[in-house]
């Protein structure tokens, strides 16, 4: 039969044995091995951006960064795709392991 990844859709190392932490889905709560899921880490203000400049301006202390949050999410495949975190690639497209390019937003 043939083989549609090379890696079985897996992380584990080429020579391991035996079976990997299972990790929550994010969105259907369905238990995953952890070297397939999907990781996403999520940074986000704790406040939402209308009510920023609202604390800014209210702050006594100058130039003060809000705390953010820091988090690392879960996904099984098909939640995946269907949450549209990740896609279907075509079949040369597979076999491209590169990270896609980084969004570094401009600086005003």
């Amino acid at each position: 039969m043939t083989k549609k990844r090379r890696n079985n859709g897996r992380a584990k190392p080429a020579g391991s044995r035996g079976h990997n932490r299972r990790v929550r889905c994010e969105a259907s709560g369905v238990l995953v091995p952890k070297d397939k899921a999907i990781k996403r880490f999520i940074v986000r203000n704790i406040v939402d951006a209308s009510a920023i400049r609202d604390i800014q301006d209210s702050s006594v202390f100058d130039g003060y960064a809000l705390p953010k949050i820091y988090r690392k999410v879960y996904y099984c495949i098909s939640a995946a795709i269907h949450s549209k975190v990740v896609r279907g690639r075509a079949r040369v497209n597979r076999k491209n392991r590169e990270p896609p390019p980084r969004f570094v937003p401009k600086k005003a």
